[in-house]
């Protein structure tokens, strides 16, 4: 038997995982940038402009994860991927151009839909090109992508911002050039990124489960066989025409409630949500908020940004190396009872205004098991679980699951945190990751180590 070729696999999935970091650096860029649009459009006073500015790109995510359901099974996974990064381009250039507050959110609204279709099409496509054994590994890529996205973002945002005085006021931080141009070349800077994935997306093959769906047997042998050679080719396309051949005709969303596929879709639905209403992102959204409540300025505020992001990148390959080998369903239950267990920890924290460095450890200790754990792998989980022929409609379904709790999730904070303080809304989350822990426990199967194929029966029947 022909030996998995791993450099061709990592190449085509690093590309498409390039997704994954535009996702990133789209979805954060905006945090550091805040302290000073929020100036520059008058919105600093106002919880809810303050929350739809932040969670406007959230709609976009939710159009672009339903787009994405509607055609990625019609017209493939590479022309959307192609699509998603005209998106990027776009919303990069118009958001830093924008002078004032409607056209910002339309562009962010644009690039939004952009992080919709790449969320839901890059894992999508590394698991349909990745070899079982491995899949987990490749899949969390794109994960690995999206906090690199993240890292990359943060760090701009820390360099091109100039430094602020503590005790800065608001007209200051405007006039300033930070206030006035710095925060538009946070965004410009992605289209670097982005056009890269525009150019490299064209040199990519169609993923090999979609073309056999749509009868393309030359192509997918010559593009599995370029994966693991002409032994494989043979073996992967049989097991894939062995799933497909009771499933003819158009995918429509109702084959998603046909017997057998409730149960997958609602485990689908909630991780997905789950991994958003964990609490994590807020860190990374409202750094501003969380990290002043501790005590520290802006300029302090930059840098423990980059801080947590460096420490989610390196626990992203934890994840990476222990996917395949601890399995999915163990890491996510680490993951939910680790995060509950900190959350209760960050609440007392708050509550007894405990500030500076032990507050800064526990978000790190946070971030650093959500990175190792919910983060990568319910990506990894979705992109398995569902049947070859309704996966690009299904992943759309659990992908909307995930902006739209994403979305409340970001514009409930300011409102949350005004409400209840930082104390009750961290210790609202461990309740939750509470819930998520028990709901994966009983109702998620492992997945490691089973084809594409494997995983269907298992599940399905």
């Amino acid at each position: 038997m022909n030996k998995l070729n791993t450099k061709y696999i990592f190449l085509i999935s690093m590309v498409s995982a390039m997704g994954g970091l535009l996702f990133g650096y789209d979805w954060v860029v905006i945090g550091g940038a805040k302290p000073f649009y929020e100036k520059f459009f008058d919105i600093a006073n106002s919880p809810n402009l303050q929350g739809w500015a932040m969670g406007c790109a959230l709609i976009g995510c939710l159009l672009g994860a339903i787009t994405s359901g509607v055609f990625s099974d019609r017209f493939g996974r590479k022309k959307l991927l192609i699509f998603s990064a005209l998106l990027f381009t776009l919303s990069a250039i118009g958001t830093g151009a924008s002078n004032e507050f409607t056209p910002f959110i339309f562009y962010r609204v644009l690039g939004g839909i952009g992080i919709g279709l790449a969320s839901n099409l890059s894992p999508m496509y590394i698991a349909e090109v990745s070899p079982a054994s491995m899949r987990g590994k490749f899949v969390s890529l794109n994960q690995l992508t999206i906090v690199i996205g993240i890292l990359l973002a943060q760090i701009a945002n820390w360099q091109i911002a100039e430094p602020v005085a503590l005790n800065a006021t608001d007209a200051e931080i405007l006039a300033s050039w930070n206030g006035q141009t710095g925060w538009r070349w946070m965004f410009w800077a992605e289209t670097i990124p982005a056009g890269l994935f525009f150019l490299l997306m064209f040199f990519v093959p169609e993923s090999p489960r979609w073309l056999a769906k749509n009868g393309n047997e030359n192509k997918v042998l010559a593009i599995l066989g370029r994966v693991g050679g002409s032994v494989y080719a043979q073996s992967e396309y049989k097991n894939i025409r062995a799933s497909l051949k009771s499933e003819k005709g158009k995918v429509n969303f109702k084959d998603l409630y046909a017997p057998g596929m409730k149960k997958i879709l609602l485990i689908g639905i909630v991780l997905a949500a789950f991994q958003q209403w964990c609490g994590i992102n807020v860190i990374f959204n409202y750094a501003e908020e969380i990290f002043s409540a501790a005590g520290y300025g802006v300029s302090d505020i930059l840098f423990n940004i980059v801080v947590t992001g460096s420490v989610n990148l390196v626990f992203t390959f934890v994840a990476i190396y222990t996917v395949d080998k601890l399995g999915r369903r163990a890491l996510m239950i680490i993951g939910a009872g680790g995060l509950a267990g900190i959350y209760a920890l960050m609440g007392a924290a708050y509550y007894f205004q405990i500030t500076g460095w032990p507050l800064l450890l526990l978000v790190v200790i946070g971030i650093a098991c959500y990175a190792m754990s919910l983060a990568p792998v319910t990506w990894v989980v979705l992109s398995e679980i569902f049947p070859n022929r309704i996966r690009g409609a299904a992943m759309a379904v659990a992908t909307v699951s995930l902006w739209l709790a994403s979305f409340l999730l970001t514009y409930s904070f300011p409102l949350l945190n005004k409400t209840f303080g930082a104390s009750g809304t961290f210790w609202l989350y461990g309740i939750i990751c509470v819930a998520g822990l028990t709901f994966i426990y009983k109702k998620l199967p492992e997945t490691k180590g089973k084809t594409l194929e494997e995983i269907e029966k298992g599940i399905v029947n």
